[in-house]
């Protein structure tokens, strides 16, 4: 499968951005987004699973960020509020196989990976 992300850009703090996926084919996977800061480990960020009904977000971002999907679309997105100069990243969408129900938070897990949209935030 093939993941499309689009959406990033330059903003200020406190300003708003949403991200979107865009996966090939009609096989529905649990989905999470992913950032990845200059000099830092890439970090989950946010994941949504196969019906949308489970979501998981890293701490920093609850209460700001919302994931979201649209499975006849096979899209999800990402709405991004209250941005913060942190938040500044590559964000990237995956997308995992397994039928687990579980939203995995590790990198490894997932099986396939867009190619990043960058999101500056100036301070």
């Amino acid at each position: 499968v093939q993941l499309q992300a689009s959406g990033g850009g330059l903003v200020q703090a406190g300003d708003s951005l949403k991200l979107s996926c865009a996966a090939s084919g009609r096989t529905i996977y649990t989905m999470g987004w992913f950032r990845q800061a200059p000099g830092k480990e890439r970090e989950f960020v946010a994941g949504i699973s196969r019906n949308g009904y489970r979501r998981l977000y890293t701490d920093s971002v609850k209460g700001r960020f919302t994931i979201s999907r649209d499975n006849a679309k096979n899209t999800v997105s990402l709405q991004m509020n209250s941005l913060k100069p942190e938040d500044t990243a590559l964000y990237y969408c995956a997308a995992e196989r397994s039928i687990t129900g579980v939203i995995p938070t590790a990198r490894t897990s997932y099986d396939y990976w867009g190619q990043g949209t960058l999101v500056t935030v100036s301070s």
